[in-house]
């Protein structure tokens, strides 16, 4: 076993801090401070609890936040007084880096959301109260005083409402080291109480938070009410996907309303009439063929089954008047169906949207890319006229040319590609959904031929009835 001073720790943390976490895999480091802290104060452990450091002396007379740190450090595990590294700081494949700002192989990062609704019997004095949220684990997901709700009004430390906007830790890397803490205060500042959780154990919901002292001891009364959300976080290139796999309803709804806003746009004068007189037409027609046929002696010509005329009903008929009766009636196949004049139309508007929605995203990609592609040429161009002015001043100086500029360059390069990659990826993604969600209506056009066959049935008993009736 090692010990290092604070500043010593601090020294190899800052320098090599993946040397530093392999070294924690096979010895132990205790770390103490150092001896300027004449006040008792205390340093804050978090820096070396992710570097995998195993003991973490502290000035236990000093209740201070790092201290409390220590004592929530302990908590979820029975106050054992150990607690089992993360398993990438104990496997020797595995290699660290606690100023790591990407997640971690096998960790999947959360994003957080709080919102403080309101407080209860926070203190017992006529004075106004506040609450702050903090987030405390890894370098890039510490965020201290994140979010300081107003003042309550009136002086009310009773029932305090603050309901306001909800604080969101987008992406917190590694749940597993980082805590999140809750803590009230009066108008002057006064501590009234606290809680920190880990992040690990924080459960989404409507949350009755009971708060605790310096020492970590409950109080009795004092509680804040809190809303949570915890999620997997999703990068915002894939944000739309995930929102439209949680609810495609709403998804299939808002392409619905986009393309009827489009086409109420892209919709010409001409067309729009026409449109509307051949949906008139067709309704009149509709109403026409459906109207129901009067009842004539106590039989409907809907009473038999289907395929059978009711020609048979008087004693009169012979086979001679069936027989004409069903040579007189045509057959009206899914073939003649498929040819009337309202299917056709139909068929030739699908035909239109699907051709138009290819065009549409043709027309912003091929946009897109030219976009993409005049500010490749400007950067490249740069890149050439910078290039010869350092090659110019290399001759005169006798010095080699920097690699300065070339290397900025060369990145902007880079980011333009991938931006050009992500851009057109999404652009791909909303045509697949949007011509998906269309091929899908499409299919309701069986609907129209049942419909059609519905039609001609009623007029084929219609005529039928008239024969039956001579």
């Amino acid at each position: 076993m090692s010990s290092f001073v604070e500043t010593k720790a601090l020294e190899h943390l800052t320098k090599s801090p993946v040397e530093f976490v392999e070294y924690n895999k096979s010895q132990l480091s205790r770390i103490y401070p150092k001896g300027t802290r004449v006040d008792s104060s205390n340093f804050m452990p978090q820096l070396f609890w992710n570097a995998g450091c195993q003991l973490v002396a502290l000035n236990y007379q000093t209740i201070d936040l790092s201290m409390q740190l220590n004592l929530f450090m302990y908590e979820y595990n029975g106050r054992s007084g150990y607690r089992l590294k993360p398993e990438f700081m104990r496997r020797p494949d595995k290699h660290f880096d606690p100023f790591t700002e990407n997640t971690v192989d096998g960790i999947v990062a959360n994003t957080l959301s709080v919102k403080v609704i309101s407080g209860q019997f926070l203190s017992e004095r006529r004075v106004g109260v506040y609450v702050e949220v903090e987030m405390f684990g890894l370098p890039v997901d510490t965020r201290r005083k994140a979010l300081k709700t107003k003042t309550s009004q009136n002086n009310n430390a009773i029932n305090p409402v603050w309901d306001e906007e909800p604080i969101i830790f987008k992406k917190v890397i590694l749940p597993t080291l980082a805590s999140l803490r809750i803590a009230a205060f009066e108008e002057g500042g006064k501590f009234i109480g606290h809680r920190i959780i880990p992040v690990s154990a924080v459960r989404p919901g409507y949350r009755y938070i009971g708060l605790r002292n310096e020492k970590n001891q409950s109080l009795v009364l004092p509680a804040v009410f809190v809303y949570i959300e915890v999620k997997d976080y999703v990068p915002d290139t894939f944000a739309d996907v995930i929102e439209a796999l949680s609810n495609p309803i709403r998804y299939v709804n808002l392409l619905e309303q986009r393309s009827k806003q489009l086409a109420a746009l892209t919709l010409e004068d001409g067309e729009e009439e026409t449109q509307t007189e051949d949906e008139v037409e067709s309704s009149v027609e509709r109403k026409n063929d459906l109207r129901p046929t009067p009842l004539e002696n106590g039989l409907s010509p809907t009473s038999g089954p289907s395929g059978h005329t009711p020609i048979a009903t008087t004693p009169k008929a012979s086979a001679a008047n069936q027989q004409t009766a069903t040579t007189d009636v045509p057959v009206c196949t899914i073939e003649t169906l498929q040819q009337s004049k309202v299917y056709q139309k139909e068929q030739r508007r699908q035909f239109k949207e699907l051709k138009e929605l290819v065009r549409r995203h043709q027309k912003k990609t091929s946009e897109l890319l030219r976009e993409f592609n005049n500010k490749y040429k400007k950067t490249a161009r740069q890149r050439s006229k910078s290039r010869k002015k350092k090659e110019n001043v290399s001759e005169l100086c006798m010095f080699p040319p920097l690699t300065e500029v070339d290397s900025e360059k060369e990145e902007r390069l880079q980011q333009l590609r991938e931006e050009q990659h992500q851009q057109l990826l999404a652009l791909r993604q909303e045509q697949y959904y949007s011509q998906k969600y269309l091929q899908r209506e499409h299919i309701k056009t069986v609907k129209r031929l049942s419909s059609l066959a519905e039609e001609s049935h009623n007029a084929q008993m219609k005529k039928l009835k008239d024969i039956c009736d001579k």
